[in-house]
């Protein structure tokens, strides 16, 4: 998980195989369009439910939580319980 000013990037990694197995971000034209910013809460929701969605596909349930050393509240929790909605567990 990363955040900037503007956006959230979000992706799902097998640390094993060094294999990125799912992303999501507030920049992709699906989301961007039903946003109205990409830095809010809502941004962070819908990346989490589009993250949990893609790694489900791939199989993934079970996920670790790297906050990046950011505070676990705001856009990072608003992310996390969306992906937790989503059906990812960590």
């Amino acid at each position: 998980m990363y955040r900037s000013n503007e956006h959230i990037y979000a992706q799902v990694i097998d640390d094993t195989k060094h294999q990125t197995l799912a992303t999501a971000s507030s920049l992709e034209p699906e989301l961007k369009s039903k946003l109205t910013s990409g830095s809010n809460q809502a941004a962070s929701t819908e990346v989490g439910k589009t993250l949990a969605a893609r790694a489900l596909e791939k199989g993934v349930t079970q996920v670790v939580f790297d906050r990046g050393g950011n505070l676990y509240h705001g856009r990072i929790k608003a992310l996390a319980d969306a992906a937790r909605e989503g059906g990812l567990s960590f």
